[in-house]
């Protein structure tokens, strides 16, 4: 049996429900400003996974580089959620 198709699902939705409650922290104690910490790590995993040889790690390198960039969008969409009321806003937050 292989099971490499099964790990691979397995810690993208890992990385997906991870990332998720992240952002929402994220944005609540730092705000949108972050997103360069995102894109670097993101930029970072990809590039990483491009040298590595293990064909799973090099799958969930690329994975976790996507959804980081991926969640810089989700950064900046979650701003406007908070705007909405559909998310507390921090209250000690500097604006």
């Amino acid at each position: 049996m292989y099971f490499n198709g099964l790990i691979t699902g397995i810690v993208a939705f890992l990385i997906i429900g991870g990332l998720h409650p992240v952002v929402i922290k994220t944005e609540y104690y730092i705000g949108k400003k972050a997103w360069p910490v995102f894109g670097v790590a993101g930029i970072g995993c990809i590039v990483a996974s491009l040298f590595c040889k293990q064909n799973v790690v090099s799958t969930i390198l690329a994975i976790l580089g996507f959804s980081l960039l991926w969640s810089i969008q989700e950064l900046f969409e979650q701003e406007e959620r908070v705007k909405k009321g559909w998310f507390p806003k921090n209250p000690n937050k500097k604006q």
